[in-house]
């Protein structure tokens, strides 16, 4: 009888595992032809992963997909997290960046769940779940890839950077490549 809920605890662990994995196979629409969620439905799913180290599901979400140039800052407090010019199609269904607008901008911590090693990235002005960093980055950057949650972050395309108090980032948007910082 003892072997059943070993049984049932090992399934539930390795399905859930899936969502957590380093690359994903896209299942959905792109995002563009997906329905966009409710204010309270995307309340719902920010509070989650902010709140309670949660993760979205991988290409189904805002930002995986968005090739437009500008800036994304964390979704409550507005701070600059990461600039266009880093983010690149890392194939896991996330938006994925190179590095940090600034690297003071985040704190990263030792996780242990889902029975694997990770970084957490964490605000550190909200102090919020934002994602995970991995090495298996673009050598040419560093090397590091920095996986984020959608709902965690806001996404300020360039021609509103200025209007919205951010045009000390614009340099870094039009920069070919930020390699200068």
């Amino acid at each position: 009888m003892k072997f059943i809920p070993a049984l049932l605890a090992t399934v539930i662990v390795a399905g859930g595992a899936g969502i957590y994995a380093y690359a994903q196979q896209r299942t959905t629409a792109p995002a563009a032809q997906q329905p966009q969620r409710s204010p309270s439905a995307l309340e719902r799913l920010r509070s989650l992963v902010m709140d309670h180290n949660g993760t979205e599901r991988a290409f189904d979400n805002e930002y995986w997909n968005n090739h437009e140039a500008g800036l994304y800052v964390e979704a409550r407090t507005g701070e600059a997290l990461f600039v266009s010019t880093d983010k690149y199609d890392s194939g896991s269904g996330w938006p994925s960046f190179t590095r940090p607008v600034d690297p003071n901008a985040i704190t990263m911590h030792e996780d242990y769940t889902m029975g694997m090693r990770r970084i957490e990235i964490r605000s550190r002005n909200g102090d919020h779940h934002l994602g995970h960093v991995f090495d298996d980055g673009p050598r040419g950057s560093g090397g590091q890839r920095f996986c984020i949650n959608s709902c965690a972050i806001r996404f300020i395309p360039r021609a509103q950077m200025q209007a919205e108090g951010y045009g000390q980032y614009l340099a870094l948007v039009d920069s070919a490549q930020s390699t200068t910082r």
